[in-house]
């Protein structure tokens, strides 16, 4: 059924609105949860956005009051826009019950504009939508080493999503690069209890476990003057692997272990290899830290 056919023009009064990264969650989240809720985000120098614009309006003007229309300069308002992961305007966002479901890109002819919002309009949500394009944006940032900016992208998606599981892992190894170590682990507690088994949830507490143990540890310094008095504190050594691995030196947290392993294997129940083997789950197998460190302690184990 076309529900945009026929309508009668309305007023643009409450229909179109400009918005700023503060009124947003109150123009779009809050006001999509009783009506669809089109973002538009834009530029005075954007070509392709002067044509767009009078469109939406257009269409937004003839929907009947089924849909509103909130516009976003970026020149002026630019952190809702990195946060969606927006990369060339113009573009639309299509909000509904308070979660970004839907977008498009560029200047759309007035047809598919109305096609777009007539998917929308009555329907639930689509599964993924633009929230996997923002978590995916989050993600390439996070791998970046940007993990401020991707932790506004994690966190955007958690205020509509609260027990999104990327999103919660996301943000909370975000917080662990960043130091912030209770707030990582508040964060990984958000969890439901039917997503704690994943391996990336695994991953995860085991990476909170080893920032917990290794910011309660001596400094560095301290740790390795005692080994250098006594080469056989195995203790004093491990906890200069768990504290070097906290500061992403693993080449060397692996080979403290690994002293402690040909030195004696069983001290402390075989702790130095379970903890080696411990680094290498969080590190990945393809790490370079993981690669070598395996082949050095198969080398003890079986020579």
């Amino acid at each position: 059924m076309n529900t945009l056919a026929g309508t009668n023009s309305a007023t643009s009064g409450g229909l179109i609105k400009d918005a700023t990264t503060e009124t947003f969650v109150e123009d779009v989240i809050e006001a999509s949860r009783t009506t669809l809720v089109l973002v538009d985000f834009w530029a005075p120098w954007c070509g392709p956005c002067k044509q767009l614009g009078p469109v939406l309006e257009k269409v937004v003007n003839g929907a009947g009051g089924t849909v509103k229309l909130v516009k976003m300069n970026i020149d002026e308002h630019p952190a809702v826009a990195s946060q969606l992961g927006v990369q060339s305007i113009p573009a639309v966002f299509a909000f509904k019950d308070g979660k970004p479901v839907d977008g498009f890109m560029g200047a759309l002819p007035e047809s598919q504009v109305k096609s777009f919002i007539e998917r929308h309009v009555g329907d639930a949500p689509t599964a993924g939508g633009v929230e996997v394009q923002v978590l995916d944006a989050a993600e390439a940032a996070l791998e970046e080493g940007q993990a401020e900016a991707a932790a506004e992208g994690f966190a955007a998606v958690l205020d509509t999503d609260g027990t999104n599981e990327r999103a919660i892992i996301g943000l909370a190894t975000c917080l662990l690069s960043l130091d912030k170590i209770d707030q990582a682990r508040d964060t990984f507690n958000l969890l439901p209890a039917d997503k704690k088994d994943s391996e990336g949830v695994k991953k995860l507490r085991l990476k909170l476990d080893l920032a917990e143990k290794s910011d309660a540890l001596e400094d560095t310094g301290d740790l390795a003057a005692k080994i250098a008095r006594d080469e056989n504190d195995h203790q004093a050594r491990f906890d200069l692997a768990l504290a070097l691995n906290a500061r992403d030196e693993r080449e060397q947290a692996a080979e403290h272990l690994l002293e402690i392993i040909s030195r004696k294997a069983d001290w402390n129940e075989g702790a130095a290899r379970a903890q080696l083997l411990e680094f290498f789950d969080v590190w990945g197998s393809d790490d370079p830290a993981t690669v070598e460190g395996r082949r050095k302690l198969s080398i003890l184990l079986f020579s």
